[in-house]
C-alpha cells in the first residue's frame, strides 16, 4: 500500500490518498484515464481516478458521464441559438415582406381611387363635348 499526503496550495489542507498497486482489476473498468473535455474549464476536469478505490473509479466515471453530457448540451444549445438566428433573420425578412405588401395594396387602393375619378372626369368630359357638338351643329344648321 502506497499512501501520499499532499497539500494542494498553501490555503488548502492536506490531501491523503492511499492506494495499492497490487489489485488492477478496477482498472479495466475505468474509461480512458487521459480524456479530456474542452468545453470545460480546467479546474472542472475528471480527474484520474485512484483505481485501487472502487468509489473513486465510480466517481470518475459519473463525472465523465457528465461532461459528455455537458458537452451534448453545450452542443444542442449552440445547434439551437444557430435556428433561433435563422428564424429571427427570416421574421425580419417576412416583416419587411409585409410592410412592402402594406406599401403596395396602399399605392394600389390609390391608384384605383385615382383611375375612377380619371374614368368620372372623362365621362363627364365626353358628355360635355357631345353636348358642345350637338349644340354647335344645330347653331350650323339653323344658319
Amino acid at each position: 500500500m502506497i499512501t501520499s499526503t499532499r497539500r494542494v496550495s498553501p490555503d488548502k489542507s492536506e490531501v491523503r490518498i492511499a492506494f495499492s498497486l497490487d489489485d488492477t482489476s478496477e482498472v479495466k473498468d475505468v474509461e480512458d484515464a487521459n480524456q479530456t473535455f474542452p468545453d470545460l474549464e480546467q479546474r472542472l476536469q475528471p480527474v484520474p481516478p485512484c483505481v485501487a478505490l472502487r468509489e473513486s473509479v465510480q466517481v470518475y466515471k459519473e463525472h465523465c458521464r457528465m461532461a459528455r453530457e455537458f458537452h451534448q448540451v453545450k452542443h444542442d444549445i449552440a445547434v439551437l441559438e444557430d435556428r433561433k438566428r435563422k428564424l429571427l433573420a427570416e421574421l425580419v425578412e417576412d416583416e419587411k415582406v409585409a410592410v412592402e405588401i402594406a406599401r403596395l395594396e396602399e399605392e394600389f387602393r390609390r391608384l384605383m381611387e385615382e383611375n375612377r375619378n380619371l374614368v368620372t372626369v372623362h365621362n363627364e368630359r365626353a358628355q360635355q363635348l357631345e353636348t358642345l357638338c350637338l349644340t354647335s351643329r344645330a347653331t350650323q344648321d339653323s344658319s
